[in-house]
């Protein structure tokens, strides 16, 4: 791994999180795509948004999301030294006042494109999304990363929000072309509400276990930079039971889908339980004793792991939703 990252191009890669930042596109592009698009093709409705402008919102996300890892590997470098010494590209690879200026040069076209984006769209206030995305992500990494609970809240917040976006946008611009459309369309307004707020729930619940988990694996590099991480003030068994806890309300989140498709089709057993069931829950309860079990940093790791790979399947499962 140490003779890949220093090759700069990796190193960048590794910097700004390629893996995440695909995954956060994937997010909005499923959504709008899988679940809104079919939603409203089931009332005879397209989508009103430019595809253009769409995928203006969608690199504007994406940037943001990356200036914010920069800065937080910036700030994180003395903890990453304890933690993760071997993966550690700022200030060895890529040089301290590059990272700034990257950091700098992402968040300000990611705001202007998102500005854009908004004002073509007709609703300029749509860019205090982008706004305070950016600027969350700089006191979240100057500040509320080593405070207990703030960053957790904050960095799933954000990840809840990227899964709200192609609702809002949509929602939006159907208002602004059809005057009154969410009064005439209170169903469907609802029903693309309802779906995207339970993918954005799950979003979050997971992130905040995942963020959780994580702080648990960088317990000695938070301790030793003054970090007031909740494994840090509550302790490793309270931590691991509040992520147990968090993985229980997922559970019991998705056995709730299942319900409301048994209600739904009358069929307990179809194409929409299985992937559930088998695809999410079963992982689930894995991580849940793999969480309860882990005590050395990479057994925490390979829990994070887990739980990401969780979250790009409860991701995919708008693609279920599409063609079931």
């Amino acid at each position: 791994m140490n003779k890949l990252l220093n090759n700069k191009a990796i190193a960048f890669l590794k910097l700004i999180r390629i893996e995440n930042l695909i995954m956060i596109a994937l997010t909005q592009i499923f959504l709008r795509y899988f679940v809104l698009q079919k939603i409203l093709n089931q009332h005879q409705i397209s989508l009103e948004l430019n595809n253009g402008l769409f995928y203006l919102v969608v690199l504007s996300t994406v940037l943001i999301a990356a200036a914010g890892y920069i800065i937080n590997d910036y700030f994180d470098m003395k903890t990453d030294l304890i933690n993760h010494p071997e993966t550690v590209v700022v200030g060895k690879v890529i040089k301290r006042r590059m990272a700034i200026v990257l950091h700098i040069a992402f968040t300000i076209i990611g705001i202007f494109i998102g500005m854009y984006a908004a004002l073509m769209t007709g609703y300029l206030r749509l860019a205090i999304f982008h706004i305070v995305a950016a600027t969350l992500l700089w006191f979240y990494s100057t500040n509320f990363k080593k405070q207990l609970l703030v960053g957790n809240i904050v960095v799933s917040a954000l990840t809840a929000a990227v899964a709200f976006m192609p609702f809002v946008y949509e929602m939006g611009v159907m208002q602004k072309i059809h005057p009154g459309f969410a009064f005439a369309h209170k169903d469907v307004v609802l029903s693309c509400f309802k779906i995207t707020f339970i993918f954005s729930l799950f979003a979050f619940i997971t992130s905040l276990a995942r963020e959780i988990i994580k702080d648990m694996e960088d317990y000695k590099g938070d301790e030793a930079t003054g970090g007031k991480t909740m494994p840090i003030v509550w302790g490793m068994h309270t931590s691991k039971l509040n992520v147990f806890f968090l993985i229980v309300i997922s559970v019991i989140l998705l056995l709730f889908v299942i319900y409301n498709t048994f209600k739904f089709y009358r069929i307990i057993i179809n194409t929409n339980n299985i992937y559930i069931f088998i695809g999410l829950i079963i992982p689930l309860i894995i991580l849940a004793f793999m969480t309860l079990k882990a005590k050395k940093s990479h057994q925490f790791k390979n829990a994070s792991l887990l739980l990401k790979f969780i979250m790009l399947t409860g991701l995919s499962y708008s693609i279920i939703f599409y063609f079931n």
